[in-house]
C-alpha cells in the first residue's frame, strides 16, 4: 500500500541525525549522512538509525508473537482439565480460538517489519544515543486502536472538540501531531479543520502501520481482549476497525521518535502533543524547546491529556502551575488552560472504563530560544567502553540480590571501565572477556533503566 508523497510533505522533513533536508529519491535520503530512510508499506521510517531501530522492533515483534503462542498453549492446557465447569470450558474455548486468530492478525499487520537484511551494529545505534522506549511494547497501547476506530466515538468526539477549540482556525496550515498513537485525533483534526498538511507521528510501528492503513480506507480485523470483561462472551471479541471515510489529501503517517522529530526548523503552524509530554522520558523544559524549534513564529502548541508526570526525579513531576511556567520560559506566550472531564477507554465490553479529567494547554511561540543538544537516550558511560561507570544508588542496592550480581556491582568504583570489568570477569573465570563486556553492558543498561523509572508501590 504505497501512497504518493507531495513535495510539500518532503519539504517539512529533515534528517533526524544532522537536521539537513531530505530528498525523496525514493526512498527518503540524507545526502550528507548517506542514509536511506526506508518505507514500511508506504510508512516512512525516520529513526536516526533506522536499521538498528527496526531491528529492535523486529526482536520485540518476535517476542510478542512467541508470547501469544505461549498464552494460547497455556489456555489449551487449561482446557484439558477433566472437571471444568461447562461455562469455564466455553469461555476457554472461545479464548483459545481468539488467541490463535489474533496471532494471525498481528502477524499480518506487522508483515512490513519483516524487511530483508536490516541488521546494524549495536555500537552504531548506541553512538547516536537512540533506542526504543524500554517501557513501551508493541501492544502497550493496543486497546487505543479499538477506542480510536471501533467503539470510542464519545471520547474521540470530546477530545477533538477540546483540541480544535484550542487550535482555532487551521485551514491552509501545516499541522503536526507528536505521539499520534492510533491516529484518530490527527484524522479528526485533519477532517474538521482542513489544514494543508497533517503529519501523525508515532514511535510504535504497530500503531503507525494500523493508522496508515485505516485512514486510507482499509478495514482491519483485530480481536479485543477486555481487561475486565462484562460477561463470559466478552473475554475476546472480534472487531472491525475502520475510519468513517478515507482521509483526504495531505495526511501522512510517520514512524519516528518524537524526541528526535525528523522535521525542519520553523516547519509547522501547529503542533499537537496528545497524552505525550508527561509520558516521554525527557524534562518538560527541554521538550518545550524542541517544540519551539518546530514551530514558525507565532505558531501554536496544544498539549492535551491527563498531565500526570511520573519521572524518577521528583523535581520533574510538575503540577499544572509549574508546567505552564516552564512552557512560558521556553519562548512561548503565557499559555491558556482548559480543564474538562471526558470518557476514557470505555469499551462496551469492559468494566474498566472511567471518566478522566483532562487538561488542554495552548501556547503561541513568542520567540526563538537556544536549542538543547539532540535527545540522548543513554549516557556516555553506557555508550563508550572507556568511560568510568558511576556508582549509582540503584547499583548499590542490586549488589545484595545474588552472588554474581554482587560481584558485578563490586567492580563499579567510579574508575573502572566496561572493559576493565570484563577483564576481571575473565580472570575470575566467570565468563570470557568478549562475552562479559556484552553481558555487563546489558546488565547495566537494565539497571540504568530501573534507576530512571518512577518508584512503584
Amino acid at each position: 500500500m504505497i501512497h504518493s508523497r507531495s513535495q510539500t510533505f518532503v519539504d517539512l522533513l529533515a534528517c533526524p541525525r544532522c537536521g539537513k533536508p531530505l530528498v525523496d529519491a525514493p526512498p527518503l535520503r540524507c545526502a550528507r549522512c548517506r542514509v536511506d530512510y526506508p518505507d514500511l508499506d508506504g510508512l516512512p521510517c525516520l529513526f536516526a538509525e533506522p536499521s538498528a531501530a527496526l531491528a529492535e522492533w523486529r526482536l520485540r515483534m518476535d517476542r510478542l508473537l512467541r508470547q501469544w503462542e505461549a498464552d494460547a498453549a497455556r489456555t489449551t492446557r487449561a482446557l484439558k482439565v477433566a472437571d471444568l465447569h461447562p461455562l469455564t470450558r466455553r469461555r476457554l474455548e472461545k479464548l483459545v480460538r481468539a488467541q490463535g486468530a489474533h496471532l494471525g492478525e498481528l502477524t499480518q499487520l506487522l508483515t512490513p517489519l519483516e524487511l530483508g537484511d536490516i541488521g546494524s551494529a549495536l555500537e552504531t545505534h548506541l553512538a547516536l544515543r537512540t533506542r526504543m522506549p524500554p517501557a513501551q511494547g508493541l501492544t502497550t497501547y493496543y486497546s487505543n486502536l479499538h477506542r480510536d476506530w471501533c467503539w470510542g466515538d464519545e471520547e474521540n468526539d470530546a477530545s477533538c472538540e477540546l483540541v480544535a477549540a484550542a487550535l482555532g482556525p487551521c485551514a491552509g496550515s501545516q499541522l503536526l501531531v507528536l505521539g499520534a498513537g492510533g491516529g484518530r485525533l490527527a484524522y479528526d483534526l485533519h477532517t474538521r479543520l482542513a489544514p494543508t498538511t497533517t503529519i501523525a507521528l508515532d514511535v510504535n510501528p504497530l500503531l503507525a502501520l494500523a493508522a496508515q492503513q485505516i485512514v486510507h480506507g482499509a478495514q482491519l480485523a483485530l480481536h479485543e481482549f477486555p481487561l475486565a470483561p462484562r460477561q463470559l462472551d466478552d473475554v475476546a471479541i472480534p472487531r472491525v476497525l475502520a475510519a468513517p471515510s478515507a482521509v483526504s489529501e495531505g495526511f501522512y503517517c510517520v514512524l519516528a521518535d518524537g524526541l528526535r522529530a525528523p522535521f525542519a526548523s520553523d516547519a509547522f503552524d501547529v503542533v499537537v502533543t496528545p497524552w505525550f509530554v508527561d509520558i516521554v522520558d525527557e524534562d518538560l523544559g527541554l521538550l518545550a524547546k524542541r517544540i519551539n524549534r518546530l514551530l514558525r513564529p507565532g505558531g501554536r502548541w496544544v498539549i492535551f491529556g491527563s498531565l500526570r508526570f511520573a519521572h524518577a526525579d521528583p523535581a520533574s513531576c510538575f503540577s499544572i502551575e509549574e508546567a505552564v511556567a516552564v512552557i512560558a520560559d521556553a519562548g512561548f506566550a503565557p499559555p491558556g488552560v482548559v480543564e474538562a472531564t471526558i470518557p476514557y477507554m470505555c469499551s462496551p465490553a469492559s468494566r474498566h472504563g472511567r471518566r478522566e479529567q483532562v487538561v488542554t494547554i495552548a501556547a503561541n511561540k513568542a520567540k526563538r530560544v537556544a536549542m538543547p543538544e539532540r535527545h540522548t537516550a543513554l549516557p556516555d558511560w553506557l555508550v563508550l567502553s572507556n568511560q568510568p561507570v558511576p556508582l549509582l544508588e540503584a547499583f548499590r542496592v542490586q549488589t545484595s540480590t545474588t552472588q554474581i550480581f554482587a560481584f558485578l556491582m563490586s567492580m563499579i568504583d567510579g574508575r573502572r571501565t566496561l572493559r576493565d570489568m570484563a577483564l576481571l570477569m575473565e580472570e575470575k573465570r566467570l565468563m570470557p572477556r568478549a562475552e562479559a563486556e556484552t553481558a555487563i553492558r546489558g546488565f547495566l543498561i537494565k539497571m540504568y533503566d530501573e534507576s530512571q523509572a518512577p518508584a512503584t508501590l
